[in-house]
């Protein structure tokens, strides 16, 4: 979505956004979907066709997971990367053509790079402007929003009235921690529209593994570790909310937590 957002937004939005998964295509494949071949290239070429390098002439092409490319086509990449000119498989002839390239990783290519599993010459060549998109349990304010936008998506997709979210459930998504990211909070709610008939939605249909047990405020027994860290929990948020004079926002930044959450534990323990 950042990519084609990137593309929307650029000089290039009139011309086509090519995207490309390395990890949906095999090895074998790969070369060919990228840079096209000629008619009689190998044994399936039955006519020439042009890669997804070619098709986004004038455009933006968009390589996802691109640490899955294995090292042969990596050098390749890198060599379209420096010269801009590459050949078809099976070609002679050499092309050109004038794209954006942005790539993508849900690995930290710096530690594929220092393991050996990624060139070192083509990350820096890719690495020119670089864009970290955080982990879904790293913005937890994000939470509600996108939540609301799934349900009322799913509720359209179902022909239902767009149901509403009880807080406790909005409590029950930011705490989780969301191994699937963004794919699995979409999931999760569409489940939710799907299986209730409610027009508020709730806990009732929420997996196990996702219904953890919120702390006793109250509870102050130092001699056990839950007791101990609810202890040390609640001074650590009244002394951030006393040196930030009461402001929410700069103690939860003191923190290192979202305002959302400081809301709740606040709520929590009864800090009002």
């Amino acid at each position: 979505m950042l990519a084609r957002a990137i593309h929307d937004e650029s000089p290039r939005a009139s011309g086509p956004f090519v995207a490309v998964s390395c990890a949906a295509l095999p090895e074998t494949l790969i070369e060919s979907e990228l840079f096209g071949h000629e008619k009689g290239a190998f044994t399936s070429a039955t006519q020439t066709r042009k890669g997804r390098f070619e098709l986004a002439d004038s455009g933006t092409l968009f390589l996802d997971e691109i640490s899955d490319l294995s090292a042969t086509v990596q050098v390749k990449l890198l060599r379209v990367l420096q010269e801009r000119t590459f050949e078809r498989v099976g070609g002679v002839k050499t092309l050109s053509v004038d794209i954006r390239l942005i790539a993508a990783s849900n690995r930290d290519l710096e530690k594929d790079v220092d393991d050996g599993r990624f060139r070192r010459d083509l990350y820096y060549r890719l690495n020119v402007v670089p864009l970290v998109l955080p982990p879904l349990r790293e913005r937890q304010d994000d939470i509600p929003i996108l939540a609301a936008h799934f349900a009322g998506k799913a509720a359209q997709k179902y022909g239902q009235a767009t149901p509403q979210l009880e807080p406790v459930l909005i409590d029950v998504l930011q705490e989780y921690e969301w191994p699937g990211n963004v794919r699995e909070l979409e999931n999760l709610i569409e489940r939710l529209v799907v299986l209730s008939n409610s027009p508020l939605l709730g806990l009732e249909f929420v997996p196990e593994k996702m219904l953890r047990t919120l702390p006793d405020a109250n509870m102050s027994d130092e001699s056990t570790l839950e007791g101990a860290v609810l202890v040390v929990k609640r001074r650590m948020i009244v002394n951030a909310l006393q040196s930030e004079g009461g402001n929410k926002v700069a103690a939860a930044k003191r923190l290192g937590i979202s305002r959302s959450y400081l809301h709740r534990l606040i709520n929590e323990f009864g800090l009002q």
